[in-house]
């Protein structure tokens, strides 16, 4: 008879949770979700990272760290910054 692999059956969430490490793929997930959605956003209103910055009274480089998906240290009053600069809102929920 052949040994049961553990592993069989089992979803790539309960894998990641159990090599712990299924919090910073989640982080990652989010972050490169949000950075991509605010780039769409600046590309489809032609939208220059400089002038991006100038609407969010940031500069350019915190506008690279935003757009950045390896960068979890954004704030969310930065996130709601660059969300009204190409018209749209930040919604959070909590479950």
């Amino acid at each position: 008879m052949s040994e049961k692999n553990p592993r069989v059956g089992s979803t790539l969430e309960s894998l990641l949770r159990e090599d712990g490490l299924y919090e910073d793929v989640k982080n990652y997930a989010i972050k490169s979700v949000l950075a991509n959605k605010l780039a769409q956003a600046m590309e489809a209103q032609s939208l220059s990272k400089a002038r991006m910055a100038a609407r969010m009274e940031t500069s350019r480089s915190q506008l690279d760290r935003l757009l950045d998906p390896e960068n979890e240290g954004v704030t969310l009053h930065t996130l709601k910054r660059a969300a009204a600069a190409v018209g749209m809102r930040i919604e959070l929920k909590l479950r």
